[in-house]
């Protein structure tokens, strides 16, 4: 089942964090700090956030198992941009010990359900270059790359 998050679910949250968090620093230590992105209080006030919806996929018995982090957008009035309302995947995540059991397929078909419920022309999200499993999976969702985003390290 997913459901919006609650400020009991901030502890598992955090845990979740952590792994992705590790993914990142693994993937890129020159430009990744090994920390979490949110801090506890930060968590909480996201969660007051409708335009920061978090959402959580739980077990039976009420215990997170993932998140999605997501956060409407839309460019009003911009010279360059239509103004559509776009729903966007800040960060994904399952327990690594529960992956491969059509978790994040269920978060992200939440967030798509969400999205359409809000009147969002699109959903969209970035995924790291270090982080093919991801790509793989978006990709296996339907979602194709809208720009790429590149670098060169000097």
């Amino acid at each position: 089942m997913v459901r919006l998050a609650k400020e009991k679910d901030i502890p598992k949250i955090e845990d979740l964090l952590l792994q992705v968090d590790l993914v990142h620093y693994n993937g890129r230590p020159d430009i990744f700090k090994m920390g979490t992105k949110y801090s506890a209080e930060e968590l909480k006030e996201l969660l007051k956030d409708a335009q920061r919806p978090i959402l959580v996929s739980v077990d039976d018995t009420d215990n997170v198992m993932g998140y999605c982090f997501c956060i409407f957008e839309q460019h009003l009035n911009n010279s360059v941009l239509v103004d559509v309302k776009t729903l966007y995947i800040d960060d994904l995540c399952v327990d690594e010990t529960l992956r491969g059991r059509h978790i994040g397929k269920e978060l992200y078909d939440a967030a798509v359900k969400l999205a359409k419920q809000s009147g969002c022309y699109n959903l969209t999200l970035n995924v790291w270059s270090c982080n093919p499993t991801a790509m793989r999976f978006y990709e296996a969702q339907g979602l194709k790359p809208q720009k790429t985003y590149m670098e060169k390290i000097l």
